[in-house]
């Protein structure tokens, strides 16, 4: 039995199966979700979380955060069979990832021995004398914050 162009085009994908691209314009990710391209802009409209960029021409770009929203949203609508109302609800309620939550935490390192000061025989002055540069002190002053902090930091 031949498959038929409507069930390859709309098999969806898992989030780990989409392509490594910065953008997909809105076939591509109509293909990818198994959603028809009119649905992914009405979610647009329902889903403030949900806003491709638009290049010059007009056309829309998903990134791939987007692409993994529009298969949360389906797995909502579609598998949950939640209200969009309801989806919506969802979204605003999932805590939002912070940039610490992602990082994977930092082993402690082993106490490193202090380095003495690199000295140079010229000033950043001397070097760069159309910028004129920081004084010896500002540089000084700010040698040591950065030591205060990776002391913090070790």
């Amino acid at each position: 039995m031949a498959e038929t162009v409507e069930s390859t085009v709309l098999a969806p994908v898992a989030a780990e199966e989409i392509p490594d691209k910065l953008y997909f314009r809105i076939g591509e990710v109509a293909r990818l979700t198994g959603v028809k391209q009119y649905v992914l802009r009405f979610w647009e409209s329902e889903f403030p979380g949900l806003g491709p960029k638009k290049s010059g021409t007009g056309h829309r770009l998903y990134r791939r955060k987007d692409v993994e929203m529009v298969l949360e949203i389906k797995r909502l609508l579609y598998d949950k069979r939640f209200t969009i109302e309801g989806a919506r609800k969802w979204f605003e309620q999932k805590p939002k990832p912070t940039a610490v939550a992602k990082a994977a935490p930092v082993p402690k390192a082993e106490k490193k021995p202090q380095h003495a000061p690199v000295q140079h025989q010229r000033g950043q002055a001397e070097l760069f004398p159309e910028f004129g540069g920081p004084s010896k002190a500002e540089l000084d002053g700010i040698r040591k914050e950065l030591q205060s902090i990776l002391q913090l930091l070790h």
